[in-house]
């Protein structure tokens, strides 16, 4: 089943797809652009991997010395990046490289503490669609991202839809995409992940316990772009959903 959270009338609804839009918990079908989307369920620790997939590595080989054998490249987000499917994010003015990263984002279940590879599925609730912009002007180094690269308002899109992990049989076998202003610009498969989900959760668990909705964006492959004020970026990944959004400047936030 695929579910979404909007607010609509003053509340805040879930609801289900429906080919006219959503249709909310009390029968009634809401057209996609009249609803606020929203993340598609109640988000606890944002847990972001960066360079996580061997194409993306290879495409920014000149300025790194990342290898497929380091640990994880793992980093925290604040709830203030978050927004929802058609939300806008902000493209700062002295910004000249902003991409955007199409990633498969696995939202757990139930609580992981010292959880194997073999059991590490059993903790997956579901799945959604990230898009997780930065802003390539604001790194320290090539190799480890700073807070003011992917920890920023606006710039960590979820959803629409989240998904119900028994409907996704294989989530390492999914085709994902990127389109800017309708023209695919980045496409992949997450089979190309270089850390798997169940190895990605035996890591974090092994550390630190994860919790019912905390999330974790597994990486985007290669073919990422510099995107501009107006532009609009569609994300989609197989069997999950497509999430847009569009990229505003200071001025829309007052700044």
């Amino acid at each position: 089943m695929k579910t979404a959270r909007v607010a609509y009338g003053g509340a805040i609804h879930v609801g289900t797809e429906h080919p006219d839009g959503v249709r909310l918990a009390d029968g009634r079908v809401v057209a996609e652009e009249d609803v606020v989307w929203l993340p598609p369920f109640e988000v606890g620790t944002i847990i972001a991997l960066g360079l996580n997939y061997a194409d993306h590595v290879k495409e920014l080989a000149k300025e790194l010395t990342v290898t497929t054998k380091d640990e994880p490249l793992v980093f925290l987000k604040g709830p203030g990046a978050l927004v929802g499917h058609r939300a806008q994010s902000r493209r700062p003015k002295d910004a000249t490289f902003m991409h955007y990263e199409c990633e498969l984002a696995v939202v757990i279940g139930k609580p992981a503490k010292d959880v194997k590879t073999a059991d590490a599925m059993d903790h997956v609730a579901g799945y959604t669609v990230c898009n997780d912009y930065a802003i390539r002007d604001y790194l320290e180094n090539w190799y480890r991202p700073n807070l003011r690269v992917k920890n920023r308002d606006t710039c960590t899109v979820l959803g629409p839809w989240f998904v119900d992990a028994a409907d996704i049989p294989n989530p390492h076998a999914l085709g994902l995409r990127t389109l800017v202003n309708g023209v695919v610009t980045q496409e992949g498969s997450t089979a190309d992940m270089i850390n798997e989900i169940p190895a990605l959760i035996e890591y974090l668990s092994s550390f630190m316990t994860l919790m019912p909705g905390d999330v974790i964006l597994t990486g985007t492959p290669d073919g990422v772009v510099n995107v501009n004020e107006g532009d609009d970026v569609v994300c989609e990944i197989e069997g999950i959903g497509s999430l847009q959004n569009t990229i505003v400047g200071d001025a829309v936030f007052g700044r």
